[in-house]
């Protein structure tokens, strides 16, 4: 099954998988790939200012890398530039969506139309980039027959009907997560080799299917994480992780001490360990002892 343009022009459409292949036969590493798409934009930004080369620090400064790894990333495509002059910008613009497969259509299925799936509907970034939104999917009944960005939803029944007749290489996952690892399963039976999956689980895929996962949640707590430590609020490290947990965790390690004869409260992390406790122990039998066999059942 011919994928990646529309029907009109799919007997030159290449065989799935065929626009990544120049890139790992090149021996582009991940890291390399991940980047392109950074330059790319900040390329596109230049293009349309007609903007026509741009040095490779300006470039770097604008992607938000360094100019010796930029330099490097384009080493693999061949691309040096010109000493004096910098990169042609127009040219870098068609090495770089070359590259990237993005010369031609990808066709592009949602599935799960809540609010996130009625947003990434609407984003008009798609097509601009090569891909095109073959269809809106969703199991809900109260759902399917409504309209996002001019599209009908339509129902899960068709997903591999829709898959075969539009030619789709690409799904996007935005269900809950509950429900996420069937519609992954479907649509992998139904032909389709790389997922964007937006819910908050992992995926579960064969050999030759790609998975990119975006978990806003978990970007959140690493700029909290940041947040925290600009704001010089460092971690209180007299405190174990556990009065540190959430308090269902609490709760859990509370009764799992009661069951072991403990008294439910926690020893301060920087509390020394008495050597006779240390001894007791390690004499202590399995299922008897207190707080020193906490460690084997509680996460870190």
């Amino acid at each position: 099954m011919a994928i990646g343009r529309s029907p009109q022009s799919s007997s030159q459409t290449p065989d799935q998988g065929a626009a990544r292949r120049p890139s790992r036969a090149r021996g582009i590493p991940e890291a390399t790939v991940a980047r392109l798409p950074l330059y790319l934009r900040a390329l596109t930004a230049l293009s349309e200012r007609s903007v026509p080369t741009v040095s490779s620090e300006e470039l770097a400064a604008a992607a938000g890398v360094n100019s010796a790894k930029l330099r490097k990333d384009f080493s693999y495509l061949g691309s040096y530039g010109t000493r004096g002059v910098g990169y042609d910008v127009e040219y870098l613009v068609y090495q770089i969506s070359r590259e990237l497969g993005l010369t031609q259509d990808w066709p592009v299925v949602i599935v799960g139309i809540g609010n996130l799936g009625h947003a990434l509907a609407n984003y008009g970034g798609f097509a601009s980039r090569g891909f095109r939104v073959a269809a809106l999917l969703d199991a809900d009944p109260a759902v399917v027959g409504s309209t996002a960005a001019g599209l009908p939803v339509r129902h899960m029944d068709e997903l591999e009907s829709i898959v075969e007749s539009q030619h789709v290489s690409i799904g996007v996952i935005t269900t809950p997560p509950g429900a996420a690892q069937q519609v992954c399963d479907r649509l992998v039976e139904a032909g389709v080799t790389s997922i964007l999956n937006f819910a908050p689980t992992v995926l579960t895929v064969p050999d030759g299917v790609d998975v990119r996962k975006v978990d806003l949640s978990i970007e959140l707590q690493i700029l909290a994480f940041h947040e925290q430590r600009k704001a010089g609020d460092e971690p209180d490290r007299t405190e174990s992780v556990l009065d540190r947990a959430p308090g269902p965790v609490r709760a859990a390690a509370a009764k799992l001490r009661r069951a072991a004869g403990g008294s439910g409260k926690s020893r301060p992390a920087a509390e020394p360990v008495a050597a006779k406790d240390a001894e007791a122990a390690g004499k202590a039998k399995p299922g008897k002892g207190g707080e020193g066999e906490l460690s084997a059942v509680m996460p870190a």
